[in-house]
């Protein structure tokens, strides 16, 4: 194994960059107790230092600070390109693993590249503004840059494979593992005082607010569902640029009472949200991975969700599936969680022994194996 590694965490905004900001905390922490693992070196903008500097593995893991602003989209991507080159060679580090689906174009050593996943390539509109013609750019430069390319589930390899040319051979599928602490630390009574959430059922979903999760057919979905007592649909989650979109069309819908946007919250409050949830349902269009179902199974939470991409590799047989374009088909989804009992045991008990295959350790191996490719050429 090589001496040093440096991972580049240089567009982690804690808080605001969703589940890869998850990926990264918890790869860290599992390679860092891996007892094969080389000394890690972490290169994190200003704004992440004092989170990361409060993980549980920081004492294993060297953080350098780069004199970087990470909520400026444009100045993260040229320190990538000029500030963390120099770190870099000052680091003295062997191999360079880049966690943000972007890369150095010239980064002087061998480095490799995890790729989250390229919806944006089947999706345009899922990303807005600079950042979509970034992506464009910015993302098969890193690919072809890197000698290997490190993704999170064969879906999301096989459109690497086919929209970014890169060889199958080169791609390495290293999956997630649950990445939300299970504390179970909030009761629901808790849980719901917090929220301003009254007795009616919970469903709950989690997601970035982006054009592909697909919520505004959640919505329409949800409105449908005949029930005795009429739910709360609850949308957490950090601010984008379409979440005014979706809040209007929540109106537009008639359901201004019923769904509640939340913002982003602490892992504890999510954590009790999951368990207080009487479904979680995730409708997305398309996921590199799709953490958030794995962290309702891990809870036993029912679970209905898109059959597209990625997601059945997750779920397996332990959630309930619809086609993600058929708002009927999801409102049918919904009602089954919510009456039938004899689904919803199977559900709570086949959730968490799903989760159980997949672990951070596991995870961790996967990724030291292909720093060994890397380096091997």
């Amino acid at each position: 194994m090589t001496p040093a590694v440096g991972l580049s965490a240089l567009h982690l905004v804690p808080g605001e960059t969703g589940g890869s900001e998850l990926y990264a905390r918890r790869l860290l922490g599992a390679l860092a107790a891996d007892v094969d693992a080389p000394r890690l070196v972490l290169f994190a903008p200003h704004e992440a230092v004092d989170s990361l500097g409060a993980e549980p593995w920081a004492d294993r893991v060297e953080i350098v600070r780069l004199p970087v602003h990470a909520r400026s989209r444009v100045r993260r991507v040229l320190a990538e390109q000029t500030i963390l080159r120099r770190a870099v060679a000052r680091a003295r580090v062997s191999l360079l693993h880049n966690l943000f689906t972007t890369a150095p174009v010239l980064p002087g050593i061998p480095q490799i590249t995890t790729i989250l996943d390229v919806i944006y390539k089947r999706f345009p509109q899922a990303h807005g503004g600079l950042l979509a013609h970034g992506m464009r750019l910015l993302v098969p430069l890193a690919a072809r840059r890197s000698r290997r390319v490190v993704t999170l589930s064969q879906a999301a390899k096989d459109d690497i494979v086919r929209f970014l040319g890169v060889p199958a051979e080169r791609v390495d599928v290293t999956y997630l593992a649950p990445a939300l602490p299970a504390s179970g630390a909030l009761s629901e009574k808790e849980v719901r005082r917090r929220l301003g959430l009254g007795s009616e059922p919970i469903i709950l979903t989690v997601s970035a607010k982006r054009p592909h999760k697909n919520l505004e057919r959640l919505f329409e979905a949800f409105l449908g569902v005949a029930a005795d007592s009429r739910p709360t649909l609850v949308v957490p989650g950090y601010p984008t640029f379409h979440e005014p979109a979706l809040q209007a069309r929540a109106e537009a819908l008639g359901g201004g009472a019923s769904i509640r946007f939340t913002g982003w919250l602490e892992d504890d409050l999510l954590d009790g949200l999951y368990r207080a949830a009487s479904c979680f349902v995730f409708p997305s269009l398309a996921e590199g991975f799709g953490l958030p179902v794995l962290d309702a199974l891990v809870r036993g939470t029912p679970t209905a969700c898109s059959n597209a991409s990625s997601l059945p590799e997750v779920g397996g047989d332990a959630v309930l599936y619809f086609d993600p374009l058929d708002v009927g088909a999801m409102t049918r989804a919904i009602e089954r969680l919510l009456v039938d009992e004899v689904l919803r045991e199977r559900l709570g008990r086949a959730g968490p022994e799903r989760a159980r295959t997949f672990t951070w350790e596991r995870t961790a191996r996967s990724t030291l194996t292909s720093y060994e490719r890397a380096l091997r050429g």
